[in-house]
């Protein structure tokens, strides 16, 4: 799977089906500050990713 990071570099992850979640922690990414979409559609932190997914994660910007 091809997972395109807030920073736009990609990393191509070989490991079989896992959730978002357990992707952001290993990730070190806090799923707080991020949206995931699995490809091309916004998806929870439930979601089960993993095969030819292409995951894009984008920071949220928040301010006051």
């Amino acid at each position: 799977m091809n997972v395109i990071l807030p920073d736009q570099g990609i990393r191509v992850m070989k490991h079989g089906p896992d959730t978002v979640g357990t992707l952001l922690q290993e990730l070190g990414i806090n799923p707080l500050e991020v949206i995931v979409s699995r490809n091309g559609k916004l998806v929870p932190e439930q979601t089960v990713i993993g095969g030819n997914d292409e995951i894009r994660i984008v920071r949220i910007a928040h301010g006051g």
